[in-house]
Order: C-alpha cells, then sequence, then structure tokens
C-alpha cells in the first residue's frame, strides 16, 4: 500500500469567521452541506451518506479557527482531514483551508469532491 499524498485547498468565503465555524464545528452545522446526517458521541463523530456511515475521531478543535478529524477506518496514522479559517490581516479576506490525504491515483478526484462540498457549503450559508 502507498502512502497517502497530504493535500491543501483553499476557498475564499465571505462570510465570518465565527459564522463560517459553526457549520463545520457541529453535527448539526456539518449535516447541512457535509452529510445527510452527522452524529456525535464525545470525540466520535458519525457522518452518514445515502444510508452508508463512517466515523471519525475529533482530534483538534479551536472554536473559530479550525477541527481536525482523523477517519476510523483509515488504517494510516498519519492521515487526518481538517477545516481551517484564516484572515487576512490586512484585507480581512477569510478562506477556508481544507487538509486532506488521498492516494496519488484518487488525488485528482478527492480534489473534486471538496470542491463540490465547499461549492454546497457556500449555497448553503449564501457566500
Amino acid at each position: 500500500m502507498t502512502a497517502k499524498l497530504k493535500f491543501e485547498m483553499e476557498f475564499p468565503i465571505t462570510a465570518s469567521p465565527h459564522m463560517l465555524y459553526q457549520y463545520f464545528g457541529s453535527p448539526s452545522g456539518l449535516s447541512e452541506w457535509f452529510a445527510d446526517n452527522v452524529n456525535s458521541r464525545g470525540e466520535i463523530y458519525t457522518f452518514i451518506w445515502n444510508g452508508s456511515e463512517e466515523q471519525a475521531k475529533l482530534l483538534q478543535e479551536r472554536p473559530d479557527e479550525k477541527i481536525k478529524f482523523k477517519w476510523l477506518n483509515d488504517g494510516e496514522d498519519k492521515t487526518f482531514f481538517e477545516f481551517r479559517i484564516e484572515v487576512d490581516e490586512i484585507t480581512k479576506d477569510v478562506s477556508l483551508i481544507v487538509t486532506d490525504f488521498a492516494e496519488e491515483d484518487d488525488l485528482e478526484e478527492s480534489k473534486m469532491f471538496w470542491e463540490n462540498q465547499i461549492d454546497e457549503l457556500k449555497r448553503t450559508i449564501g457566500a
């Protein structure tokens, strides 16, 4: 098995960091754009798409800044996915940085997945 490649994608979003964080810092927020439904028990989140479930462990959270998860079914220790908000100090422009991992053959498909998901997020928040 080859190691997965880390990639980051930056998406400019017209929203305050606090408002944006509500859409990925809580199960109800994630349910609005990322998955059909999201539940949490402590640090274990269950993401439901079309009747199938994937579980992830919450690794790190900084309100209004970032949240990091690790898929429980991913055997690689160093992989995770993360949503991070960055604000340009001069322009005050807000960007959402998505970090994820994918196998080389799946890299373009994974990037397209995130572009579609963030488009859905932008539609949801009206950004």
